[in-house]
């Protein structure tokens, strides 16, 4: 039953933090027609929330098994409630920038305390990967929630968006709410193991974890999944809006498809990485990702301006070209299940201080490079360049497994 409550608790909270990170792809569209800023103006807001999340979580995460994981995932959700109060009680782009700078900071922490606390509640890597997968698809769920709560909110000719915070702090309440009521056991393990750093100097154990061989390929193929995933999402609701013509509100409406894609692939991963190797089914989600991309991203070109009163008369793309969040979702919960499962315990906190460093980084730089590049050419040949980085996860999943092979071969002997 405690088992039972801390892991409704885990995913409820990650659910929280999906629906306020995610929704930067919708302030930004908002932003530039509320607050009248240019694109390369609004994409900051992608670096206020990312640049923030990097900061704090290498500061802090080594150090967050001694002030206590409960204890910290708590003091996160009351600074993204916070976060959420300033939204409409300020209503401008400034208060937006600090809103993510808030939510960046709380994130920071709740990451590395979920990721830490999954290896609490369960007993081997399978079901390490399978409520990985599971709380990754929650977390999807909601993104795709956030789409439709501020699509419900959305009055082009004001500021009503603001009120879907009113929301979002709601939600974050009742996550509260329930870690309040679940416990944790944080003691060590009848192993001896433990989540703490396992010495006196956690951050100098987190560098010294970053130059090991293994994590440097990890941590490289973190970054360049959330410079793909961050660049998609982030400006999928402008391109709705501006290459594909939809109004603001189906622009964010249709932009929840990548979001119940990516739900789909999560949960069907679960299943899937149960039976089957890792690294073959990524790389055939790869191959279809890119495939997709190829195929159906020409079909914007089609689209002109026109009257577009309903679904019916949305280009083929606006359904199409989202479902490329299937292919994509099993790879970031995978790699990270893989690498977990592959390190001692007392090394997931510092490892997952690093993942988020990283992912931050390449939210960021995916955003920023996408925004660029939509602004001085255009939207469709800014996700069309997201084969690049395909590419390169490619090869740097090829590696993290031969690393893997290596590491494992190695504790054996």
């Amino acid at each position: 039953m405690a088992r039972t409550r801390l892991i409704a608790a885990l995913i409820l909270t990650y659910v929280a933090f999906a629906m306020l990170l995610n929704s930067v792809g919708t302030v930004i569209l908002q932003s530039i027609a509320s607050f009248d800023v240019t694109k390369p103006q609004a994409s900051t807001l992608e670096g206020f929330k990312d640049i923030t999340i990097a900061v704090v979580s290498f500061a802090t995460a080594s150090y967050l098994p001694r002030f206590g994981l409960r204890n910290a995932l708590l003091a996160a959700l009351v600074l993204a409630i916070l976060a959420c109060l300033v939204m409409p009680l300020l209503g401008s782009f400034g208060a937006a920038q600090l809103h993510f700078a808030m939510v960046g900071a709380a994130f920071a922490v709740a990451k590395v305390v979920v990721y830490s606390l999954i290896g609490l509640v369960t007993a081997d890597a399978r079901q390490h990967a399978s409520l990985t997968s599971l709380i990754e698809g929650m977390f999807m769920v909601g993104v795709l929630s956030s789409y439709w709560v501020f699509s419900a909110f959305i009055d082009p000719a004001g500021l009503r968006w603001l009120n879907a915070y009113w929301v979002l702090a709601g939600v974050c309440g009742l996550a509260l709410l329930l870690l309040l009521t679940a416990r944790v056991d944080e003691a060590p393990g009848a192993d001896g193991d433990t989540a703490a750093a396992p010495d006196a100097a956690p951050f100098i154990a987190m560098l010294r974890l970053a130059a090991l061989p293994l994590v440097l390929v990890f941590v490289f193929c973190a970054f360049v999944f959330v410079l793909i995933e961050q660049g998609i999402a982030t400006w999928l609701p402008t391109f709705n809006n501006e290459v594909l013509h939809l109004p603001h509100q189906m622009s964010v409406q249709a932009a929840s498809l990548f979001a119940a894609s990516l739900a789909i692939g999560r949960f069907a991963a679960g299943a899937v990485m149960a039976r089957f190797d890792w690294y073959p089914v990524l790389n055939i989600c790869l191959a279809v990702l890119a495939a997709l991309i190829v195929v159906v991203l020409p079909l914007a070109e089609g689209a002109g301006p026109g009257v577009i009163a309903g679904w019916a008369d949305a280009p083929a793309a606006a359904f199409l070209f989202p479902l490329i969040g299937i292919a994509l979702a099993p790879v970031y919960p995978t790699i990270i299940s893989v690498m977990l499962s592959a390190m001692p315990r007392r090394n997931h906190p510092p490892l997952m201080g690093l993942v988020v460093v990283f992912s931050a980084l390449g939210g960021t730089t995916g955003s920023v490079i996408t925004g660029a590049i939509f602004a001085n050419l255009d939207g469709r040949t800014a996700f069309t360049l997201m084969l690049v980085p395909t590419a390169l996860l490619a090869g740097g999943l090829f590696l993290l497994r031969r690393r893997i092979a290596v590491a494992a071969v190695g504790a054996a002997a």
